[in-house]
């Protein structure tokens, strides 16, 4: 969950439910299948299966002081020279010290492999509301305890222990569920009574099968003193051994009694199957900032019986919990206004039926890089042969992206640059040529060199140009209908002067088959790019007033991959298949069925 914020208004958004959700999670290091068909596509394989986490906790710290804790869970992955890589984030759940977070972590069970896992629950910093998870800086945020386990078979930790606290048992245990004590980072603190997390794992199930929902409600009780209740609901899957986990939940509706939710849109793996009569429990409940959501009423119905209530035009009576023997039936009802079952086809479903991924590059030759020939700048070539920041972006993400695109002859610009022409050209070809192709990364390469020689540093720094000249190109692949999806890369050292031009840009460019990546170079300040990136939820705006359809760019700062706190195949596949089947589904083109694996 990207989108998931840590104030009242996140606390009101919709979780794990939603039918554009990027399919591949807030994730850093989660299953991705772009990222494992690159590898195994170059030989890399291993022998694994997809673990899906589920995790709560019970008698967190509270660490504020006006109201409890606001907690998120980040999973890590503990390498052999003892470092931390982040594998994923829950969202944040407002002032509760016992929270059952919705959002999942998937995680590659390697058989052959000893994975050491390590869990931080931290408390968000009231500085830190209304931002995305993804953005949280975690040095900012209260440490409230640490869980290991080990992804893999029995194995013995430095002091001779046995530790049972496996993935693989977690796994084949009846409930496959683990709870586990919290520690101080430096491994004590279980005598100070932290709190405890519980995981519960199951391996994730492979199916294209989803069922869209559009859920009402009417004559809910009102639970409020002086305004309506504001419900939404909360759907849990019942697992083995009588527990539940939460799989999605709505958005609030404010100050109603009768509301109609957003759809959503559940897979095979949130919900089991259709012919399974395993119910779904479906809680309804009223908001509340302080944390503490009143219960108006609970009902359990399995997909099948969802599916009766909207062909039949039925509706089900919410019940209470009560202390007698026979639950209280409410006057409060839930509708199925829409059911739709449709197969949710997959990026690699795309790719192996014939769809391609396009490359396109843009650099940036503006006088902020500094004088090509001073060993300083950006753009100095080194003669020992080092890459510089925007050789080696054009090096790593062109060897990727070159895999997804079967002729390899690339367009490739340049901007803010004064041509032998004697003129200063927002976009002209980087070869220097009347055509703009180039013959593969070396062929970037080449002409990204013999451009340095040609062409002048100048300004200033304009994106517009660029971006709507590779959206034509994408304009003429939707009239020939070619199955092509178009990336266009952005190497850049920092501000740019058409802010809003370039939102025009991109807002028009939303419509068509196109991502952008911006790579940022240098030490430069990228807030700008950032607010492109839209990560913090809000679509562009155009001058006129039009929302962006979807989010199509991406920001990666270069010297974040420099320090190896990102690897540039997960930044540049991260978001690229979500962006990508976003596209294709909005529009209900299908892979050719033939060629799905």
């Amino acid at each position: 969950m990207g989108l998931c914020f840590s104030d009242v208004r996140g606390g009101k958004q919709a979780i794990g439910g939603t039918s554009q959700q990027n399919p591949n999670s807030n994730n850093n290091a989660a299953h991705n299948d772009a990222v494992d068909f690159f590898f195994k596509s170059n030989g890399q394989q291993a022998l694994f299966t997809q673990v899906e986490l589920s995790l709560s906790a019970s008698n967190l710290l509270d660490r504020d002081i006006t109201s409890k804790s606001d907690p998120i869970v980040v999973l890590f992955a503990k390498k052999r020279d003892g470092k931390l890589e982040e594998v994923g984030r829950t969202e944040v759940i407002m002032n509760n010290l016992n929270p059952t977070w919705i959002q999942k972590i998937t995680i590659a069970y390697q058989f052959e492999m000893v994975q050491p896992l390590v869990f931080h629950i931290y408390d968000v910093d009231t500085s830190y509301h209304n931002k995305p998870v993804k953005s949280l800086k975690l040095k900012d945020q209260e440490f409230l305890g640490e869980a290991n386990c080990v992804l893999s078979d029995m194995t013995i930790d430095a002091a001779g222990t046995n530790l049972n606290v496996v993935l693989a048992i977690i796994v084949t245990r009846q409930n496959r569920t683990l709870t586990i004590q919290l520690q101080n980072r430096n491994g004590h603190g279980i005598l100070r009574k932290l709190g405890a997390l519980t995981v519960h794992a199951e391996e994730t199930i492979a199916s294209r099968t989803t069922v869209e929902l559009t859920l009402r409600c009417c004559h809910l009780a009102n639970k409020d003193l002086f305004s309506l209740s504001d419900p939404f609901l909360r759907i849990s899957r019942m697992v083995e051994g009588g527990g539940s986990v939460p799989i999605c939940k709505t958005e609030v509706v404010n100050n109603n009694l009768n509301p109609v939710w957003r759809p959503l849109c559940l897979s095979m793996q949130q919900f089991g199957s259709k012919a399974s009569e395993t119910p779904l429990v479906i809680e309804c409940f009223d908001f509340n900032s302080s944390g503490n959501h009143v219960l108006i009423g609970k009902l359990q119905k399995s997909v099948a019986d969802l599916e009766t209530l909207h062909r039949e035009k039925n509706g089900a009576n919410f019940v209470i919990p009560s202390s007698h023997v026979r639950e209280k039936v409410l006057k409060g009802q839930l509708f199925v206004d829409r059911f739709l079952e449709k197969e949710q086809y997959s990026f690699l479903d795309y790719i192996s039926s014939g769809f391609e991924l396009n490359f396109m590059v843009a650099v940036d030759f503006t006088a902020s890089n500094g004088n090509p020939r001073n060993q300083d700048s950006l753009h100095y070539i080194d003669p020992s042969g080092r890459l510089n920041s925007y050789q080696q972006a054009i090096m790593e993400v062109g060897q990727v992206m070159q895999f997804y695109d079967s002729d390899r002859r690339f367009p490739a610009w340049g901007f803010g640059g004064k041509t032998p022409a004697g003129t200063v050209s927002h976009c002209f070809n980087l070869n220097g040529s009347a055509n703009f192709e180039v013959e593969g990364v070396e062929g970037i390469m080449d002409a990204y060199a013999t451009a340095l020689h040609n062409v002048s540093l100048s300004g200033p720094t304009l994106f517009g140009p660029v971006i709507n000249t590779a959206a034509q190109i994408a304009g003429r692949s939707v009239s020939n209908n070619n199955g092509k999806y178009l990336v266009l890369l952005i190497i850049t050292d920092g501000v740019i002067t058409d802010m809003q031009e370039t939102k025009d840009a991109l807002v028009r460019a939303s419509d068509l088959p196109l991502s952008i990546l911006i790579v940022g170079v240098g030490g430069a300040d990228f807030t700008q790019m950032e607010i492109l990136d839209a990560d913090n939820g809000e679509r562009l705006q155009s001058s006129t007033g039009r929302v962006a359809t979807r989010d199509i760019v991406q920001f990666v700062p270069m010297r974040e991959v420099n320090s190896g706190q990102i690897s540039v195949v997960q930044a540049l596949l991260e978001e690229l298949p979500g962006q990508f089947l976003t596209y294709f589904r909005s529009r209900d083109i299908k892979p050719h069925a033939r060629h799905v694996c």
